[in-house]
């Protein structure tokens, strides 16, 4: 049961749940490993031990979105949907940004978990309750908050340390901003001018984190 009780929410599941779930082996994943993409069928429930998985859409034109990300302790929308709703097919695209660590439920378990184990149905429910206040905070943003006041707060997020850099691309920022890079790569441009950051190829730096702070919680507008 070693995996098992890497997961908070799976650790107090009563004993034969635990049992049942230990016979699954861990997938070690590297850094761009696709997942799924749209019209694939949905073949199981992935729990993230370690690591991040985006979850992205493409536009017609080919720009990808990042619609949310998964990490330990949080669920991914498109399979619990596809499992629990009939829905076979994924929309999205999924990829891990960093070394992952997970395990996937195949299909038979969950709905068999799902029928027997009132323990087992609520770590799900809860977890997609999670993501759907996550994903309602996201669409807030992006309905009320102007794309420089959620890049000056994606920025401050990002920030590990100060004076250090921060290694993302500007398609990568727009992506995670529901934007374009164009967009993205003028914000930042006018913000170097001003000693706000500093920017180099694939990394952001923050110069001046105050004046940084107040544009993340400048008056919210239109996009």
């Amino acid at each position: 049961m070693e995996w098992v009780g890497e997961d908070t929410a799976l650790a107090a599941l009563p004993v034969p749940d635990k049992v049942r779930l230990s016979q699954l082996t861990p997938m070690k994943l590297p850094k761009g490993a696709r997942l799924f993409q749209p019209g694939d069928p949905v073949q199981g429930y992935a729990i993230v031990l370690a690591g991040r998985v985006d979850v992205t859409l493409a536009t017609a034109s080919g720009r990808e979105i990042l619609i949310y990300s998964v990490v330990p302790g949080q669920s991914c929308i498109q399979s619990t949907l596809g499992l629990m709703g009939g829905d076979t097919d994924y929309s999205a695209q999924a990829e891990t940004t960093e070394d992952t660590r997970l395990v996937l439920l195949p299909r038979a378990l969950f709905s068999d978990l799902m029928a027997t184990s009132d323990a087992f149905r609520a770590v799900v429910f809860n977890a997609f309750a999670g993501r759907m206040q996550l994903m309602m905070e996201m669409l807030e943003k992006l309905a009320f908050q102007t794309v420089e006041a959620r890049l000056a707060e994606r920025l401050l997020k990002l920030e590990t340390q100060p004076a250090a850099p921060i290694h993302i691309t500007q398609a990568e920022l727009a992506a995670q901003l529901g934007t374009a890079r164009e967009v993205v790569s003028r914000r930042l441009e006018t913000w170097a001018k001003r000693g706000i950051v500093e920017t180099g190829r694939g990394t952001v730096m923050i110069l001046d984190r105050e004046r940084l702070r107040a544009a993340a919680l400048a008056e919210r507008g239109a996009v």
